[in-house]
């Protein structure tokens, strides 16, 4: 949305930034989630130990998904094989590594209902928390809104104006967050 108002267009630039950051964050915990699925997204936080350097494990190895439930990480310098084991088991990602000397693989179980269903639940406080966090943004940026009318710089029309236009943001990140939350649930429910 386009105002002439400088200081409106602030506003709703910083919303839209820190909403975005936030339905960012959420996606990336909700790629972190395992669902019965490889997923090579549960290495991303793991750090080895390398010549005295903490290294991110997709910095000095492949990362391949041969089949739906299994990932292979072949490190290109086998003499770390012991460390990146170590650094996987130490990081507690839920999936005990298989070490062939070569490559190691991590084999996903299959889900249980009852797995399935407390993953759903996980699912669901994520979204809450992050339709929260989108409701504070809003609660901020109207306050500063009625700040600016306060100090005379916009008129009471014109935040009246903006404080609608800020709902109908909120309300369509919140959608964003729904829409994220059906189709993580659909892909755990179905695996």
């Amino acid at each position: 949305m386009a105002y002439e108002n400088e200081f409106i267009q602030e506003v709703f630039t910083d919303l839209e930034l820190k909403c975005d950051k936030s339905i960012e964050n959420y996606k990336n915990e909700l790629a972190l989630m395992r669902a019965g699925r490889a997923n090579a997204r549960i290495l991303d936080k793991v750090t080895v130990n390398y010549y005295g350097v903490p290294t991110p494990i997709n910095q000095m190895a492949n990362i391949t998904i041969p089949e739906a439930r299994m990932l292979v990480v072949n490190v290109w310098d086998v003499s770390a094989l012991k460390s990146v084991e170590k650094a996987i088991i130490d990081a507690n990602v839920g999936i005990f590594p298989s070490n062939d000397g070569k490559v190691l693989r991590l084999i996903f179980p299959e889900l249980t209902e009852e797995r399935r269903k407390a993953l759903v639940k996980d699912i669901r406080s994520q979204a809450e928390t992050t339709k929260i966090a989108i409701r504070n943004i809003r609660r901020d940026q109207i306050s500063k809104l009625r700040s600016l009318e306060k100090d005379k710089l916009l008129t009471e029309d014109e935040l009246k104006s903006a404080e609608k236009d800020v709902d109908k943001i909120v309300s369509d990140f919140v959608q964003t967050i729904d829409d994220l939350t059906t189709e993580k649930e659909k892909e755990i429910m179905s695996v």
